[in-house]
């Protein structure tokens, strides 16, 4: 297997199969969907739901989305969910800018968290809701992809110890700009924000 060797400034080496790019690429690509249905939900929490009667019968994914497990302190899991899908999007963005291999290493255990998370989600769904959200299983599809992928990528891909990296993350901070990564978070977040901008806006008969 072909092998490509990194020459950096740290005191270290990596080699990466040439499949590893293809796999970040779809990587981001599942993570911008997963982003785009956890954006989606945020909307119809922020504007659709208050919009329902008040004793009007719920089922399905009104019903899960109502819940009071859809929410965490107030705020909508879909939402903390958008913001998931931003951190992997952007870290995806930086180790296309830089290649480093803590990159993937930091990855690893936010994909993990994500399928724990949405294992318990699916669970809630399932056994005290009741009812199925077509969206939020999407969604939970994707957080599965996003941990495989990972798995496929530290597979194909020959790694300096995590400890050794780990000591250079300051340097490995100082080396790149960070302008994709943070460019895309700000307008992640923007987006959500401007959703929920739109509840507070006085339109007549809300």
């Amino acid at each position: 297997m072909t092998t490509t060797t990194h020459s950096t400034p740290f005191e270290y080496e990596w080699n990466y199969s040439p499949r590893v790019s293809t796999l970040f690429g779809v990587f981001t690509g599942v993570a911008v969907f997963g982003w785009l249905v956890s954006a989606f939900l945020s909307g119809i929490h922020f504007w659709a739901i208050p919009q329902i009667p008040a004793g009007a019968e719920l089922s399905g994914s009104l019903q899960v989305v109502t819940s009071h497990w859809a929410y965490v302190f107030g705020v909508p899991l879909a939402t903390l969910g958008a913001f998931y899908y931003l951190t992997t999007i952007a870290l995806a963005a930086w180790w296309f800018d830089t290649r480093h291999p803590l990159i993937i290493k930091i990855l690893t255990p936010i994909t993990a968290t994500g399928v724990l998370a949405s294992s318990y989600f699916v669970w809630l769904q399932l056994v005290p809701i009741g009812e199925i959200c077509p969206f939020c299983m999407m969604s939970a599809t994707a957080t599965v992809a996003l941990f495989g992928l990972e798995l496929a990528i530290l597979r194909t891909s020959e790694l300096p110890k995590t400890g050794r990296m780990a000591s250079d993350f300051g340097g490995l901070l100082r080396e790149t700009t960070l302008r994709w990564p943070l460019l895309i978070v700000a307008v992640g977040a923007l987006t959500l924000a401007a959703f929920y901008g739109v509840t507070l806006a006085p339109v007549p008969g809300t």
